[in-house]
């Protein structure tokens, strides 16, 4: 989240971005495709949350993934349609074909060296479609080493289910660098000056400012808020608490989760499980009897409230 890996165009970004901050380099290569955009970001977001869920109770993980096309649709907010599939196709090859050399260590350290390392974001893609009717089916990825172990090490932060909702790039990206270096503290401030080199945008420093008053005033953010002070400096504060997971979880079963995706179907099971174990956590972590009985009752009130 820290570092502007991702582009805030709308249109094909081919620009070899460098970025250096304090002792980290970071050098983005696009494709003839272009920059991996921060919409595309969606689709690794996703993944990582799978991995995360299976994480939090055990479960054995790989690079690979395989996940159900509708699923992967509906959290990224993409048409299920046929031209849903050229989107996404789209944002896979330009996933894949996004360069990244960077000093930035995941998992162990690598002390007293310091080691650089090229990578895509995702090594690989399969779209799996119905040939009649064009219908997907399935989709696998296969996550880079790099982002991985980045997983595994649990170098990650939890984000509003909100953020999906931000349409301009720029609050995406002003939301993840506020939930990065603000937190759960009580403010962050920032200059104007840092803040659009770590967004990563392109706008001279008078539009950005300009773009960043209009943020402030829509007050669009989840979790934060921002304001404007004197010296060109931006203060962002916490709404309330920024709620951490809990690291002890109650585990669920596989049928437990079966039995969840019949009551929602279509719905994406493991962002259902990770949402209820937040509304556990944010509640004090009472003691549950039967886990899986306060799930599958979770599950069913908000299937209600849904319809």
């Amino acid at each position: 989240m820290e570092h502007p890996l991702f582009s805030l165009s709308t249109r094909p970004d081919r620009r070899i971005i460098e970025y250096r901050h304090n002792d980290i380099e970071v050098t983005v290569t696009p494709s003839v495709k272009g920059r991996a955009t921060i919409f595309d970001a969606d689709i690794l977001i996703f993944c990582i949350s799978q991995l995360m869920a299976a994480i939090n109770v055990g479960r054995p993980t790989q690079r690979t993934l395989t996940l159900t096309a509708h699923d992967l649709l509906l959290a990224t907010g993409r048409e299920t349609s046929g031209d849903g599939y050229k989107r996404l196709r789209d944002a896979f090859e330009r996933l894949a074909g996004t360069r990244i050399t960077t000093n930035i260590a995941t998992g162990p350290k690598a002390d007293p060296f310091e080691v650089t390392t090229g990578f895509g974001l995702i090594e690989s893609w399969e779209i799996v479609r119905r040939t009649r009717g064009g219908r997907m089916v399935s989709v696998a990825v296969t996550l880079s080493e790099w982002l991985y172990r980045a997983v595994l090490s649990k170098s990650v932060l939890t984000l509003s289910r909100d953020y999906f909702s931000l349409r301009r790039p720029l609050e995406r990206r002003i939301y993840e660098l506020c939930r990065k270096h603000c937190g759960r503290q009580p403010e962050w401030r920032v200059s104007v000056d840092t803040l659009c080199k770590k967004s990563g945008s392109a706008s001279p420093r008078r539009v950005f400012r300009a773009m960043l008053r209009e943020i402030i005033r829509d007050a669009h953010l989840p979790d934060y808020t921002l304001t404007e002070e004197e010296g060109d400096i931006i203060c962002v504060r916490p709404v309330a608490e920024v709620v951490e997971p809990a690291a002890q979880i109650p585990p669920l079963s596989p049928d437990t989760l079966n039995a969840a995706r019949a009551m929602v179907p279509g719905a994406d099971i493991y962002a259902l499980e990770a949402e209820w174990r937040d509304v556990w956590a944010a509640s004090g972590a009472p003691p549950l009897k039967s886990p899986a009985r306060a799930f599958l009752g979770w599950v069913k009130k908000r299937a209600g409230q849904d319809n």
